[in-house]
């Protein structure tokens, strides 16, 4: 996560007394690991990308931040969060839009425009930045990690609400939580349906990680045991619950079993700055990154030498993590797409990591064929047995 820095109790010309992340640094965060939120790469138009366009147009008149109000500092905070979330550094505003902010001093004042808020966010059109998605072919719902932010958001907003004692909100922040959840089971249930074992695995990390959210806010919150509701659904992913469908705990199992050492905060992959040019640049869910990799190797937003920096990055981030095969994909697609292959990019790769790289376990997986890397995992999928649930896919 990106640092901040905090003001102390800063009160801005409107008289919002500020506690948080000023919102001119939010912003200048926002560009360091997504410039191409600012330089109209990005389709802004329309309701649910309109929480894109409003970081454009802060960005462009930043004396208008000095006037915001509560509500609107946790819309710039849930904006910045959106779009940033599937960059290499997304910003560090998480306790602030689960907890923080409902706890400020003038929350009463604002709670029910911030439940608004955060009941439209859920529908907030994501798909331009982030690459790790998920479909359902059957109805077009797309799946991410920022429905877990989405949880992580709504639960707080929900206990919130529950302390003051405002049902009718509480209820209403209740029932689109309970219809994400159905969005997930039915995700799922498709996905197994159609028997795509690629997308299960794909999806697994999603789900796992956008449950783990749920939990650890209603654990912050302290309401994991004493509010009924968030009994009710806390630990989704891990305990068979009989209120709902048990491919939910299946994910989980799926995601340790599969995907859990692949998809974690690529600390590797903030190294080569180059990857932020372009929302084209953002990182799949692992392993299957072959298309990733080929977007990279084939793009002309890109040199030589700025693809020898990522191979680079792509090569310390599997020796930090040597499961990471994700990594091992990506090197694959990248030297297919060159003419001379590694050649082209060794100019500009130290002899030293160079000789280590070739004569590695790393260099050695990467002459799998994609076709041969993915029916391994439809081959071991095929066998799992969910030690929870007992499913088989």
């Amino acid at each position: 996560m990106l640092s901040i820095a905090m003001a102390k109790k800063k009160k801005l010309q409107s008289g919002f007394e500020l506690g948080g992340i000023a919102p001119n640094i939010l912003l200048k965060h926002v560009e360091n690991t997504a410039p191409f939120i600012f330089t109209g790469e990005l389709d802004t138009s329309g309701q649910m990308r309109a929480y894109i366009e409003k970081l454009r147009l802060y960005k462009k008149n930043l004396k208008s931040l000095s006037q915001i109000n509560l509500s609107e500092y946790f819309h710039i905070c849930l904006s910045a969060h959106w779009s940033t979330a599937g960059t290499f550094v997304p910003t560090d505003v998480d306790n602030q839009i689960r907890e923080g902010l409902w706890k400020h001093k003038s929350i009463k004042k604002h709670i029910e425009r911030m439940t608004e808020l955060t009941i439209e966010s859920w529908s907030w059109d994501y798909r331009q930045v982030t690459n790790r998605i998920s479909y359902n072919i059957n109805n077009e719902q797309v799946l991410s990690t920022h429905e877990g932010t989405w949880l992580s958001v709504a639960i707080g907003a929900y206990c919130a609400l529950k302390k003051y004692e405002m049902e009718d909100l509480a209820k209403s922040i209740q029932d689109v939580i309970l219809a994400e959840i159905k969005k997930e089971e039915d995700l799922l249930e498709q996905l197994r349906k159609d028997r795509d074992h690629i997308n299960m695995i794909r999806t697994a990390p999603l789900v796992a990680h956008n449950f783990g959210d749920l939990d650890r806010v209603m654990v912050q919150w302290d309401m994991h045991e004493s509010d009924e509701f968030c009994k009710s659904i806390y630990k989704l992913g891990h305990i068979v619950n009989p209120q709902y469908n048990p491919l939910l705990v299946y994910a989980g199992k799926v995601n340790k079993e599969f995907t859990a050492k692949e998809n974690h905060r690529h600390m590797a992959m903030r190294q080569p700055k180059c990857l932020r040019k372009s929302s084209d640049f953002l990182i799949p869910v692992g392993p299957f990154m072959d298309e990733w990799g080929s977007i990279i190797g084939n793009s002309k937003k890109l040199d030589l030498q700025e693809k020898a920096e990522i191979v680079n990055a792509l090569y310390d981030g599997y020796k930090r993590q040597e499961e990471a095969f994700g990594y091992i994909r990506a090197f694959h697609a990248i030297i297919a797409t060159l003419d001379g292959g590694l050649k082209e990019l060794e100019e500009f790769i130290s002899f030293d990591v160079l000789s280590e790289l070739k004569s590695s376990e790393f260099f050695k997986e990467s002459l799998t064929s994609k076709k041969e890397f993915e029916q391994s995992y439809i081959d071991r999928l095929s066998k799992f047995e969910c030690p929870s649930t007992g499913i088989v896919f």
